[in-house]
């Protein structure tokens, strides 16, 4: 599988990356090393504790260096001209609900719905990018199911990195 991120995507995980093997993973072999001196294991509650958060460092070293190596790289200018692209912010009106909703089209390590940072892979994300403000856009949730929403304001966006990555 190869994920859709952008440079500023990959640039945030090698830096997660970075202070994982350079400052985090030194700080918890230090705790794995004077939790092993209390003595007797089995019953060793703080040792069992800093085992585990070596292990869930270590897993999160592979699944970045994982998602590093086989990201595909993609353009924050992706759609068509004058379309909604990465990370601009878009009004839509959804009729069926009579209601507005403020989103912005996000790579898929950057999603946060409730805070409107939708992905790119998903129905909304796939329908909005390179809409323009009039389209209406059909959302097709699955094979039973759709909704329209009208694109009323598109606000040109970029990343500025304060969205955060997803922790798996």
């Amino acid at each position: 599988m190869h994920d859709k991120l952008t440079k500023q995507d990959i640039a945030l995980m090698e830096k997660e990356l970075e202070d994982r093997r350079l400052n985090i993973r030194p700080q918890i072999m230090e705790e794995v090393k004077r939790t092993r001196a209390f003595g007797d294991l089995s019953e060793n509650y703080e040792y069992k504790a800093a085992k585990d958060a070596q292990r869930k460092n270590d897993s999160r070293m592979r699944y970045l260096e994982n998602m590093i190596k086989t990201a595909r790289i993609i353009d924050e200018d992706r759609g068509r001209p004058g379309g909604v692209k990465l990370y601009d912010r878009v009004t839509l009106w959804l009729p069926e609900d009579e209601e507005e909703m403020v989103i912005q089209v996000v790579s898929t390590v950057r999603t946060d719905p409730s805070a409107g940072l939708i992905s790119l892979e998903s129905p909304l994300g796939k329908a909005v990018l390179g809409a323009k403000v009039g389209d209406t856009v059909s959302i097709r949730v699955n094979e039973t199911y759709a909704y329209d929403a009208e694109v009323r304001a598109v606000e040109a966006g970029q990343d500025d990195g304060s969205a955060p990555l997803l922790p798996y």
